[in-house]
């Protein structure tokens, strides 16, 4: 399972009406390692400037790469994590997670790191398996 969902939240989503706020909120406590991970992520784009910031550390266990993998492989939470932080995220390898500015000067460094070339040129046999 994905998210921990509260039974206010399902009863929400149930009625058709499922308040994002509270939808972030459940995402931050079910998926605590990926929330720290990009909280940390945008505070370093904040402070330290450029055109992104991004993690290159592997995660210590597979219950916190497969928090990742859920958080960035689903297009509802990923969405609602870009908005809320204001952020464009992007993802290779099981763990390389990386916050983008919502801003068209840093389209050029989004794309490079999305391309094909980027993911091939990001691999190494320690990955295979993630």
């Amino acid at each position: 399972m994905s998210l921990d969902v509260s039974p206010a939240l399902l009863e929400a989503a149930e009625r058709g009406e499922v308040d994002e706020r509270e939808f972030v909120d459940c995402v931050r406590t079910s998926l605590p390692y990926a929330w720290e991970m990009i909280s940390a992520l945008v505070a370093q784009l904040k402070i330290d400037g450029g055109d992104f910031a991004d993690n290159q550390v592997p995660p210590p266990s597979e219950k916190e790469r497969g928090q990742l993998l859920r958080a960035l492989a689903s297009d509802a939470i990923r969405g609602a994590l870009q908005r809320h932080f204001g952020v464009r995220l992007a993802f290779q390898n099981c763990h390389r997670v990386a916050v983008f500015p919502l801003d068209p000067a840093v389209d050029v460094s989004y794309g490079t790191f999305t391309s094909t070339r980027s993911q091939v040129l990001n691999q190494s046999p320690e990955f295979r398996d993630c």
